[in-house]
Order: C-alpha cells, then sequence, then structure tokens
C-alpha cells in the first residue's frame, strides 16, 4: 500500500485495505475529514461503506453488540470479493479517566477490555474468563500501537468497552481500580475486536476524549474538540499504516 499525508490529509493508492469501524456518522466523518476528497459510497449486502483508496469507514452503530456484527458483516462481505482487510480500526470519541487522560487528548489502546461482561457477587465483581467462558481482552500488535503513539502524540493504555456509560465518580473509581492502567472508556471497542478476531484480522483502537469519565456534565463535554482531534489523528497516520502494513506483509 502506497500511503502519504500532505497537508495533514490522507491519500491513498493500496491493495491492503483498512476498515475503520466508528459509531456514529458524526465520528466517520470527522475520519473522513482527513482525506483529500469526500469518500464515496458504498452499498453492499447489510452494510454501507465510505470508501477512499484503500480505507473503508463503517458507522458501525452504538454498542458492542451492534458495532460487532457490523463490523464482522463488512469484514465478511470483504473476504468474499476477494479483497479482505489487513487491519481494522476502531476510532472514535470517548470519556477520558481523569487526570491521565483530559479532554482533548488521544489514547491509543494498547488493551482492548470489556469492563462489564461477567457476573456481580458478594465479593465483586467476576470477569467473564474467571467464570470459564470466553475472553475479555485483545491486544493491538505492539509496533503499531509503538508507532502511532509516536506519531499522534497520543497515550497508550486500556481503553475499557462499556454496555452502560459511566455517570458516576464512585463507577469511575470501581472500574479505575479494577483496570489500573485504563485511559478511556467506549461502547464499541470490544465488539469490533471481537469481529476482527474471528477473522483473523489484527485490530486497533484510537479514542479522542470528549469528556471526563465520572458524573454526567454536558456542558463539560467538548464533542467537537474531540472530533477535530480526531480528524487531525488520522491525518498523521498514513506513513505509519504503510510502514506497518509493509512490514508485516514481509516478516
Amino acid at each position: 500500500m502506497v500511503l502519504q499525508a500532505q497537508e495533514g490529509l490522507l491519500t491513498t493508492s493500496s491493495v491492503v485495505r483498512v476498515l475503520v469501524a466508528t459509531a456514529v456518522p458524526a465520528e466517520r466523518d470527522a475520519v473522513a475529514g482527513a482525506f483529500p476528497a469526500p469518500p464515496r459510497e458504498v452499498r453492499l449486502p447489510g452494510v454501507t461503506l465510505h470508501r477512499s483508496g484503500g480505507y473503508d469507514l463503517l458507522a458501525a452503530g452504538v454498542g458492542p453488540a451492534l458495532a460487532a456484527a457490523s463490523t464482522a458483516t463488512a469484514l465478511t462481505a470483504a473476504a468474499l470479493e476477494g479483497t479482505p482487510y489487513a487491519l481494522v480500526v476502531s476510532a472514535g470519541i470517548a470519556g477520558g479517566f481523569q487526570p491521565d487522560a483530559p479532554v482533548g487528548s488521544l489514547v491509543v489502546a494498547d488493551d482492548i477490555t470489556v469492563a462489564d461482561l461477567g457476573a456481580d457477587t458478594a465479593d465483586g465483581f467476576v470477569p467473564v474468563t474467571a467464570l470459564g467462558f470466553g475472553t475479555v481482552s485483545h491486544r493491538p500488535p505492539e509496533s503499531l500501537v509503538r508507532d502511532v503513539v509516536a506519531t499522534t502524540g497520543g497515550r497508550a493504555g486500556t481503553v475499557l468497552t462499556v454496555s452502560t456509560v459511566t455517570g458516576t465518580a464512585a463507577r469511575a473509581a470501581e472500574l479505575r481500580a479494577r483496570h489500573p492502567r485504563a485511559l478511556a472508556e467506549a461502547m464499541e471497542g470490544f465488539g469490533v475486536a471481537e469481529a476482527a478476531a474471528t477473522h483473523g484480522v489484527p485490530v486497533l483502537e484510537l479514542r479522542a476524549v470528549s469528556n471526563p469519565v465520572g458524573p454526567r456534565d454536558r456542558a463539560a463535554w467538548r464533542i467537537g474538540d474531540a472530533l477535530a482531534a480526531l480528524t487531525e489523528a488520522f491525518g498523521k497516520l498514513a506513513p505509519v499504516l504503510e510502514g506497518w502494513n509493509r512490514h508485516d506483509r514481509t516478516h
């Protein structure tokens, strides 16, 4: 894949494809803002993509279940076309755990963890893995995380996937106590990662922080700033993904 970044925009000429899954169209459009021209809409069975060169942008839906289903549909469609994806990126805005992930900052997941898949007990929360089932974590490629952090200025750490957004200080403290390296929480990353794993495709999660994790204070949210940070981050990613994909194909 030949990818170049020019004046903060992505240009592509590609044989290796990347699927970028966001929750909602506003996040998808923020990613699309890193391209020099608007992506074209492509309708496939069960899924609508916005395509630019080697990038397919997918508004996969809110929550881990719908995100997993939509991502899996897109991955299956690409495989049936004979043009499978080399990488899946879960991207969007998120809540940040304070003070380590302030509003407006960028978080790159080195661990994509589902925070609430398990059972409540008298002794506290028990993850589903301790019950003898499934998985609760996916780890993106270390070299890719390292290069994305170096290029974007983001911070690497755990991004939690939740089905219910945190709304109290007590819940935020509980999550941070269970996951000391958590920097952000969102609702789709683990679902996207589960779908990618079933297809044997590496996954990355990139989040711009729009609000603190904790009590819901809409006046403190900075969604516009976070979306702008997402556009800026993707504008820097082209050489990183090109270099990583080339290395991945030859080693």
